[in-house]
């Protein structure tokens, strides 16, 4: 197979030298993500305007559904990368794997607490059936916040959740009445209470504090890829704050209402700016936000307790890229 590219190889460095370097010097890296929601703008963006191609990277985004599927995938080479919210890198932690988070997008959740329209109260919640994609996965994790900052515990007030699927499939659920309620991502929330369903909380207006989506990987991957991972991190950063410029906001929005398939510009405009409120500059990896879900994960999985957080992050490429200035330049200079 070698030998039968080298004419095309050699075609190309005498025709075109320029196209042919590039070609060889791009890299496939595969990344994984658990579920479809406007977290995962700025990877999007990262992707779709060119981020990670202007770094020498092919990356391919791959929706693994789960986890712990993601974390499988991670190990056996399917994927070189999460993007995940730090859920999965605990979990993996507590089995003995040796992974890091390398950095977040935020600290806070912009998520809302949805019910179905006959429900008006806090305490019209309780015996009612919650959606989530998986328990223990971060939709589980936002309705436990949610709850706990109502005053409500799933035991005690006989509350129940229901694998359902991705949000997109949990909303349509909450629309057809096969579930009461779900805490969901600013658009698909906007879009259920523009159709009477009730908003019962923002966690956005609260002091919850959940690490937002960011880069997972295998300390075996790191050790092996360092100069790969930095520029990852570059086009994610750049990403980042692409979705944060005010000038791009057309662009942006076009970019959620293709992926989470929202017709209605007016009610992705009104989620984008939810998610902007709690998206950070640096995307320094969340320390709260890894102990907050630490906590929530230990209620059904007491290894996850033992685990020291700090020895989960790695913050190196952040911090590189924050020392040399180009995050600050990236927002037309320091903040």
């Amino acid at each position: 197979m070698m030998v039968a590219c080298r004419p095309l190889l050699f075609a190309l460095l005498l025709f075109n030298p320029d196209r042919a370097l590039s070609a060889a010097a791009t890299l496939r890296v595969n990344i994984g993500a658990a579920s479809a929601s406007s977290s995962m703008l700025s990877l999007w963006a990262a992707q779709e305007q060119g981020l990670f191609a202007k770094q020498g990277i092919d990356a391919q985004l791959i929706l693994i559904r789960g986890g712990s599927t993601l974390v499988a995938s991670l190990l056996t080479g399917e994927i070189q990368m999460a993007f995940t919210s730090g859920v999965s890198v605990l979990g993996a932690a507590a089995q003995g794997v040796d992974v890091k988070m390398l950095t977040s997008i935020s600290s806070r959740v912009s998520w809302k607490l949805i019910a179905n329209p006959q429900i008006k109260t806090a305490a019209e919640l309780r015996g009612k059936r919650f959606g989530v994609q998986s328990i223990v996965g971060s939709t589980w994790m936002y309705a436990m916040l949610a709850l706990e900052q109502l005053g409500l515990e799933p035991k005690r007030d006989n509350i129940t959740f229901l694998p359902i699927g991705d949000l997109v499939t949990i909303g349509h659920s909450l629309e057809a009445g096969r579930i009461d309620a779900a805490v969901l991502d600013p658009p698909l929330s906007r879009r259920l209470t523009a159709k009477g369903f009730t908003q019962l909380l923002d966690l956005a207006k609260t002091n919850a504090s959940f690490p937002g989506l960011g880069v997972g990987v295998t300390r075996n991957y790191l050790d092996q890829q360092p100069a790969t991972l930095e520029k990852i991190v570059t086009a994610l950063t750049e990403g980042l704050a692409f979705v944060q410029l005010p000038a791009n906001k057309p662009v942006v929005v076009k970019i959620l209402m293709k992926h989470l398939r929202v017709t209605d510009p007016a009610v992705v405009e009104d989620g984008y700016q939810d998610h902007l409120s709690t998206l950070n500059r640096k995307p320094y990896p969340s320390l709260d936000g890894l102990r907050s879900a630490q906590r929530l994960m230990a209620q059904q999985n007491p290894k996850v307790a033992a685990l020291k957080v700090d020895d989960l992050v790695d913050a190196r490429f952040v911090r590189r890229l924050d020392d040399s200035g180009l995050i600050d330049r990236l927002y037309g200079g320091p903040r």
